[in-house]
């Protein structure tokens, strides 16, 4: 109904026009385009899996990781620099990094499908986003920016103006003044949280739909908040497992981030494929060495 209206509005407003027919013709290449990505996008949808395939998603991720790990080191070494040069760059740095954080997550995701197809994992990956569908995914970064703008109003009014001073201007509290206002932090502290996780949920698929399904951006936050929502059993287990790795991988001066952040990027894209694509995931570890030896058979 919504579109029938979009389509007569368009006529109407345009109908005292003289070049009535290009108008027509503009409204049908629309219509047809709309058509062809409803018909094209009406089979993807979110299957629910068992919960044990969160930790299934992290093993094929250090299995992917496997595959290229110099590339790989390589590349989340370079999109680190780029964080930090632009943090660099006081409050704006932060904003110009999370609009392109969905763009930059993109392009690691289209070098996780090469190697998925056996082509080879390159730094070029990285810049991907940005000459395919780049201004989606900016708009996708805008949405997260904004939610992230709100959850920090949010938690600032919850805390009062005391937290707001020791997180803004460094103030210290005495013991006396911190017990006193201890209550509205952990009140802010847990309204921060409760409004995060949804945010991340509406974020977490989002660059994957719209660089490789060619999604709207609303359409694609909304596929990837109810695809979370409907399997928050595996990535309950699969965000508990990734903490524990986490903490285990700084402990050794943190020289495991080197594996662990790597292994992050590569399950997502695998817990993306198994909920979405299931028939071309590479779900387990058999699948992934018999790539690993197809290579040194044409190596």
């Amino acid at each position: 109904m919504l579109f029938a209206e979009i389509i007569f509005r368009f006529i109407h407003f345009n109908s005292h026009l003289p070049y009535k027919r290009e108008y027509f013709l503009q409204v049908i290449i629309f219509s047809d385009q709309l058509t062809k990505f409803i018909g094209e996008n009406k089979l993807i949808e979110a299957r629910q899996v068992p919960g044990k395939q969160g930790l299934q998603w992290i093993l094929s991720g250090f299995y992917m990781f496997r595959l290229s790990p110099f590339p790989w080191i390589l590349l989340c070494f370079t999109l680190i620099l780029i964080a930090a040069t632009l943090e660099l760059l006081p409050v704006l740095g932060k904003f110009i990094f999370t609009l392109l954080s969905p763009v930059f997550m993109a392009g690691i995701m289209v070098g996780c499908k090469s190697l998925e197809q056996g082509d080879p994992l390159e730094l070029g990956h990285l810049m991907v986003g940005f000459r395919k569908n780049t201004v989606p995914l900016i708009t996708l970064g805008g949405f997260y920016l904004i939610g992230q703008v709100l959850i920090i109003g949010v938690f600032m009014m919850i805390g009062g103006s005391a937290l707001v001073d020791m997180l803004l201007y460094g103030k210290r509290f005495d013991e006396q003044e911190l017990m006193g206002v201890m209550d509205n932090i952990l009140s802010a502290s847990i309204a921060g949280l409760l409004l995060t996780i949804p945010l991340m949920m509406a974020i977490w698929f989002a660059p994957l739909l719209v660089m490789f399904e060619n999604m709207p951006p609303i359409i694609a936050i909304r596929k990837s908040f109810f695809a979370c929502l409907k399997n928050i059993i595996p990535i309950q287990i699969y965000f508990i497992v990734l903490i524990i790795l986490g903490v285990l991988a700084i402990i050794p001066y943190g020289l495991g981030l080197f594996i662990y952040i790597p292994t992050v990027f590569a399950s997502i894209y695998v817990s993306y494929q198994d909920i979405f694509h299931p028939e071309s995931m590479l779900s387990d570890k058999e699948a992934i060495e018999k790539k690993e030896e197809d290579t040194e058979v044409n190596q």
